[in-house]
Parts: C-alpha cells; structure tokens; sequence
C-alpha cells in the first residue's frame, strides 16, 4: 500500500504511572501503555487499534485494562449491516426538521459525551530527534548497512516487497471536498412493532372485498344459483422491510428549506489548502465547545492545544488502486451550516474501517444531538467508502466504558463488537455486556485454552532504528553497552503484537 520509503517509528514509554481519569476524574487511576509516534503507516495504525490502542494525536495509548479504574474497550460497528434504533430516527427526524423549518429544539443534547481528548495521557519527555532526519536516516542507512543485518527474516523481506509503490503517490491530486448537499433524513413516526404471534396485517380494502364477496356467495346459495368461486386470499407477502440508513439521510428536503447543511471532507495530514483556509473558523468553534461542553477556563482550550491533539496526526497520506478515492489518512469532517462551519468530525481513514477520532460543535447547536448525528453521518460515509473498497466496511467508535453510565450509547450503534483484552478476538456486545454488568474488567472470549494469536515469541525479531540504522533486535542488543533493555522490548513486543514488532521501528538512542 504505502511506498517503500514510508516506515512506522515510535519512542515507547511504559506504563508504570497512573494519572487523573476523564470519566470518573480519580486522580491516580488512570494506567496506560503510551508511544510517542513520529511517523506511521495506516495499515500499522490499523493492526494496532486491533489490539486495543488509539491515537490522540501523535501520542498512542493503550489502556492496562485489568488495572485502570475505567476499562476502555475497543468498539467497532458493522456499518453494511447498521440498522438505526428508534432514537436515531428521532434525532435524525430533529435535524430534518430542523433544516427544513428553522425549529432549533429547546433543551440541552440529549446524548452522548464525545472521546476525551488524551491530555492527561500525553506523551513523556520523548528524545529531541528530528522526523525529516529519522526519515532520511531510515532511507540512505537501509542500503549503506543492509549487509550488517543479516539477521533479518524473510518474513521482514516479504514485507518490505508488499509495500512496493502503487505509482499513483505523487502523481494523484488530494480530493479534499466532499459535499453531501442539502439533504437530510426525516424519521417515520414509531410503532410497536409487529407482534410474531399473531397472523400478519392485512389491508382494510382487502377485508372489505373478501365481505363482499362472501356476502355475495350467501346470497347466491339461498337463490339455488351456483356459488362464485372466490380467489382464496393471498397473504401478503413480507417486504416490510426496514428502511436502510440512506434512505432516512438523502430525503429530500423542500426548495424554500430555512437552513442548509454540507459535509465537507478536508485531510488534515498534509493540511490541504481547505483545511487551512478554514482552520481558524475551526478553531473557534473547538473552543467555544470546550468552554461550554468541558468548562475550560478561557485560556485553556489554545491554538496549539488544538494543533496538538485534534491537527497533528502520525499517519502519512497513501493510496492505493483499491482503496477510496480520498485516500487513507487523518481527516476534519466540516458540517457548514449556511456558510459557516458549526461542527467538527476528527476521523481516520484505514485499511479496512472509518475510526472516530473526536467530535466538538458549537454550543449554540447541543440540542440537535450532534455526537449521535454525526456518528450516523460517519457510518453512512463508511458504507459509501466501502463501494470503492471493499474490505473497509467497519465504523470504529473509539471506546465503549461500561462502567461510565454516559459512555455506554456507543453500545447502541448495533450489530457492534467488542475486542477481547486478552485474545484480542471480537466477540458480539451481546454476549459482553453481563459480564460487564458482573465485573469491571472482563474477558469476553470464552475458551480458556486461547491466547494471543499474533504474539512474538522471539524478541529478537523486533525492528530497532539505533544510532541511524535499522536492524533487528538481535543486532542491536549485540552492538550496544550499557544496562539490558531486553524486558521493555519484552513489554513492547507483547502489546504491538508479532505483525507490528516485525515493521515497526523501534527508536532507540
């Protein structure tokens, strides 16, 4: 996918500390592994959320699950077979109507606080290296001291082939802008639903005829006239089935509607010229959110706090001949709302699903339920993605919290899976949620005989970017001096898994 120049590097920290939690605000629970990301390739980025970690900006975390006060579990919805609930088409039938008459609900937002951003979870002094020159050391030092690693697997080898250049990298221009026009979904209104025990509805004009005609074949018995045969009554067929999500978005909306609305799509890594032009509009509208939404004292949510965790991103912009046409990478969804941008959708585009990064929006909108609105609107852009790509046909919500009473509407995105901590298999919501009702911290894979599948066993196979060069660990524990490191690259290999420990280069001074 990516060219044979674009590599994953990382400084690893450890977990040793604990720090304040977002969500119960325990000032010392909060434990999580952490690497400071100089660069990364989208397929890295994939596998490692697969295993249960999650970027904000350049800083990846990983929680301890058995050990931190609020077990975060990754999420992932399955976006073809999305059914939306009866409350999403309530807030979806507010939007439409809202767009269409000018009626802004009263009240506060009825849902759903959005991921917080990892500050508190921010990286530890990393080394003063610079990323142009790790770049270009990884680049010229792989040629110069290739014969010095001859330790390296055919595995890596094979690697290094499959990310052979797709030849469209440089030549093909970003399509930055992605409007979904002036259409919005307007809800049916609720019912109870159809009872499986009693015979299906019929339509009254049906019944009526069938009266008729029986009336008729009384009266013609009583005359001695032979009876009309009467059709036996066709029992309609079943093709009530629910409406798919597009149909409720793409309702067209009247000529003279009081507001309209867009998507925009604009990357974010490399900014291209609409992310710049619109970054100050941007800004303001995070800040806005994080005085109102997050109490922030005014000075709080700065310009570089937002460059920080919601601009800057680890991952390289790469496509692929099967892949979207937008490409992969880091992405700001832009809702304008007559001109003016008045919500903001921090996503990632993968390999094989669109992943949440955060939402803000500006307060004078909560009551339309923006976190749930736009995570609809992400859903349905990952089932248009997967019309150009296939395999990329999840929506990744970031992290379902159990144990925080506000975190757990992401459980109602439904058909949904949770990853196992231990085996890092997914397993149904369904089959997750008693255990969670029991215990905090829970493994849902219910074989005691299975493990981790992608675990490196021989440490010496990690990849090591020491002194300029890249080598195996192997090569490296044999050139350096000093006190053994071999635990935490024990450490690191175990949560990066086998796939990552073999691409990854590993910083080491």
């Amino acid at each position: 996918m990516a060219g044979n120049k674009s590599y994953t590097i990382v400084e690893y920290f450890g977990g040793d500390d604990g720090y304040r939690c977002g969500y119960c605000k325990n000032q010392t629970g909060n434990f999580s592994h952490g690497m400071w990301t100089h660069t990364m390739t989208v397929q890295d980025y994939q596998d490692l959320i697969d295993r249960g970690w999650r970027r904000s900006g350049k800083y990846v975390y990983k929680p301890i699950m058995n050990k931190t006060c609020c077990p975060q579990y990754t999420i992932r919805c399955h976006a073809l077979k999305f059914q939306p609930s009866k409350s999403h088409k309530k807030i979806l039938k507010k939007m439409s109507k809202f767009i269409s008459k000018g009626e802004l609900p009263k009240g506060q937002e009825d849902g759903e606080p959005m991921e917080s951003v990892c500050e508190d979870a921010g990286p530890r002094e990393h080394g003063k290296i610079c990323h142009s020159d790790l770049k270009c050391a990884v680049v010229t030092d792989l040629q110069k001291e290739a014969a010095e690693c001859l330790t390296i697997t055919d595995a890596q080898k094979k690697d290094e082939a499959d990310a052979a250049p797709t030849g469209s990298e440089t030549s093909r221009k970003d399509p930055v802008c992605v409007p979904d026009g002036r259409t919005t979904a307007a809800a049916p209104k609720p019912g109870t639903g159809a009872d499986a025990s009693r015979p299906p509805c019929r339509k009254a004009k049906d019944l009526r005829k069938e009266r008729r005609l029986q009336k008729e074949q009384t009266r013609q018995l009583a005359d001695g006239a032979s009876p009309i045969v009467s059709p036996t009554p066709t029992t309609p067929t079943q093709t009530n089935q629910p409406k798919p999500l597009e149909d409720f978005m793409t309702k067209s909306l009247p000529e003279n509607s009081s507001h309209g609305l867009e998507v925009r799509l604009v990357r974010s890594n490399p900014p291209s010229p609409q992310f710049k032009a619109s970054f100050d509009a941007s800004y303001q509208v995070y800040k806005l959110y994080q005085m109102a939404i997050h109490k922030d004292p005014p000075d709080k949510p700065s310009e570089s706090q937002f460059r920080r965790f919601l601009c800057d991103s680890p991952l390289e912009a790469e496509y692929s001949p099967d892949g979207p046409e937008v490409g992969y990478g880091s992405f700001h969804q832009q809702y304008w709302l007559d001109g003016r941008i008045v919500a903001v959708g921090v996503i990632d585009i993968l390999p094989t699903c669109v992943s949440s990064v955060y939402l803000y929006y500006h307060p004078d909108f909560a009551s339309l339920s923006l976190g749930s609105y736009s995570a609809l609107r992400e859903i349905l852009f990952t089932r248009q993605l997967q019309k150009q790509s296939p395999k990329l046909s999840y929506y990744y919500l970031g992290f379902y919290i159990h144990s925080c009473p506000k975190m757990r509407y992401k459980g109602q995105y439904r058909p949904s899976d949770l990853l196992c901590p231990e085996t890092f298999a997914w397993v149904p919501i369904e089959r997750c949620l008693p255990q969670l009702e029991n215990s905090r911290y829970a493994r849902f894979n219910q074989d005691p005989d299975a493990g981790d599948s992608r675990l490196l066993k021989d440490i010496a196979l990690v990849l090591v970017l020491y002194r300029r060069t890249v080598m195996p660990y192997g090569v490296y524990a044999r050139k350096r001096k000093g006190s053994s490191d071999e635990a935490e690259v024990q450490q690191y290999a175990g949560l990066v898994g086998q796939d990552c420990a073999e691409r990854i280069l590993l910083y080491r001074a």
